[in-house]
């Protein structure tokens, strides 16, 4: 089974995708997850993401799809995978489509469909973990003590790009950019839309009940 999670930063795809990996049994990855693991290694395509990052812009499509692909062909199990931020642009699903043309394509799209005012409310409530990238939300989600993570004890800080001035940006870029695959995925009959305005629980028990089918 091989799945990707679509939608506007702030979504809530890392967290739905945690849960759709376990319950599913298959492996899963986020753009951010590769970018981070080559910063922290202080590869080349580490830092040239870190800078494209921090302006809220988008990565370089040559840059992510190598991150990717080495990633698929290392962890891909037989069960599948599933991809949270990635393709997030036209060509990126286009490059994903021709990797995996040989092993039956990709079986679902499935979008997140939040608000863009709904989103700005979040982003800008947004604190991760410095060790465990474990998320936050100040407003809706703190940690039990604030500033530290309940998880493991790390400390929270706030993206570059999730500040209020970064926000906006980011939504727009993926606008611009990124629509355009949604509308590859409905065309090839592979998107499934989840609303993504409900809680995080309700969010995804429908995103498994949208799998189901895929899965069987």
């Amino acid at each position: 089974m091989k799945v990707i999670l679509l939608g506007l930063p702030g979504a809530g795809k890392g967290t739905q995708a945690e849960r759709v990996s376990g319950e599913l049994g298959i492996p899963r990855v986020s753009s951010g997850d590769l970018f981070r693991d080559h910063q922290k290694r202080g590869t080349e395509l580490g830092r040239l993401a870190r800078s494209y990052m921090e302006r809220g812009a988008l990565v370089p499509d040559d840059v992510t799809i190598g991150m990717v692909m080495e990633w698929i062909a290392d962890n891909a199990s037989p069960g599948g995978f599933l991809l949270d931020g990635f393709p997030r642009t036209r060509s990126q699903a286009e490059a994903l489509d021709e990797a995996l043309a040989g092993e039956g394509g990709l079986d679902a799209a499935v979008l997140i469909d939040v608000s863009r005012a709904e989103l700005v409310r979040r982003l800008s409530g947004r604190i991760l973990c410095s060790r465990c990238q474990t998320p936050y939300n100040r407003r809706e989600a703190p940690p039990g003590e604030p500033g530290k993570c309940d998880r493991c004890g790390g400390e929270l800080y706030q993206r570059a790009d999730d500040k209020p001035e970064a926000v906006e940006k980011r939504i727009e870029v993926y606008v611009q950019d990124t629509e355009p695959l949604v509308a590859h995925y409905r065309e090839g009959g592979k998107l499934i839309r989840v609303d993504g305005e409900r809680s995080v629980a309700e969010v995804g028990d429908a995103l498994i009940r949208a799998l189901q089918p895929v899965a069987t």
